[in-house]
C-alpha cells in the first residue's frame, strides 16, 4: 500500500512540475505576449523532455544515474519555478516532498 502510494505521490509531483513552470510563466513582470507564452511553452517544452526521456513509454529511456539526474533537474526546475513566482515556502514543501519520495523510492527498489 505504501509503496503504490509512493508512486501515487511521484505522479502528483510530475504534475506539479507543470503546473509549477506554468504559474511562474503567467506571472512574469513582462508583457502579456511574454507571459503567454512563458505560461504555456514552460510547461510544453517540460512535457517534451519528459516524453522523450523520463515516462515508462520515454523514446530514449533513461537509466541509473542518467534518470536520477534527469530527475533532481526536472524536479529542480518545478522547484526553482515555485521560489520564482514568490512562493518560498511550497517550493520548499515540494522541495521536501521530492526528496521523500526520492529516498523511499531508492529504499523500495522502484527506480526506473
Amino acid at each position: 500500500m505504501a509503496k503504490g502510494t509512493n508512486m501515487g505521490l511521484m505522479f502528483v509531483l510530475e504534475l506539479a512540475v507543470y503546473l509549477a513552470v506554468g504559474y511562474w510563466g503567467f506571472t512574469l513582470g513582462a508583457a502579456w505576449p511574454v507571459r503567454i507564452l512563458a505560461g504555456v511553452g514552460g510547461p510544453v517544452a517540460f512535457a517534451v523532455v519528459w516524453g522523450l526521456l523520463g515516462s515508462p513509454k520515454a523514446r530514449v529511456p533513461l537509466r541509473g544515474a542518467s534518470r536520477a539526474l534527469l530527475e533532481v533537474l526536472w524536479f529542480s526546475g518545478g522547484v526553482m519555478a515555485t521560489a520564482a513566482a514568490g512562493l518560498t515556502t511550497a517550493a520548499l514543501v515540494f522541495a521536501a516532498a521530492f526528496a521523500v519520495n526520492a529516498a523511499l523510492r531508492v529504499a523500495w527498489k522502484q527506480v526506473a
